[in-house]
């Protein structure tokens, strides 16, 4: 699993926004900026709908004012799936990223197998990331909501 101090693995997302698709790489999205990084097992479900993208978005500008250049949402959801969620809660302010193969979140060591009530999954956490390398890393143990919400990352700051 990836630990403090690694760098992100290279890998290409999906992305939609305004009715626009785009395939960001890590290196695009990472280099030479300062990002939190918070992936939910799945798009529309409810800890993640009813809490943790929430939260993101209620403190945005307070990571901002911190100094963070862009917040992340990643799930392995696809683009359309991340995008009509992102409005469904006026996320403008958080980049909705599709994994949808799951490439990153295998190759951080962070998926794991929900059978047939969902496939691939990405587990739940919270990363600072600065320049492509992981400065700070908040995993939850499953089925919990603890430590990678947004006041505790902003609190870490």
């Amino acid at each position: 699993m990836i630990k403090v101090g690694d760098t992100l693995p290279q890998v290409t997302f999906s992305l939609r926004e305004n009715g626009e698709n785009s395939n960001p790489t890590t290196a695009g999205l990472f280099t030479d900026k300062k990002v939190v990084l918070f992936a939910v097992p799945g798009a529309f479900t409810p800890t993640c709908s009813n809490t943790h993208l929430p939260g993101y978005i209620t403190l945005a500008d307070k990571l901002a004012e911190k100094g963070i250049d862009n917040i992340v949402c990643l799930s392995v959801n696809d683009a359309f799936v991340m995008e009509a969620w992102g409005k469904s809660h006026n996320a403008q302010h958080i980049t909705m990223l599709a994994d949808g193969g799951a490439e990153f979140t295998q190759a951080i060591g962070m998926a794991k197998d929900t059978g047939t009530f969902g496939g691939v999954r990405s587990g739940r956490y919270s990363m600072l990331v600065e320049n492509g390398v992981v400065k700070l890393l908040n995993v939850e143990a499953p089925g919990k909501f603890e430590v990678s919400d947004a006041q505790t990352m902003l609190d870490s700051l």
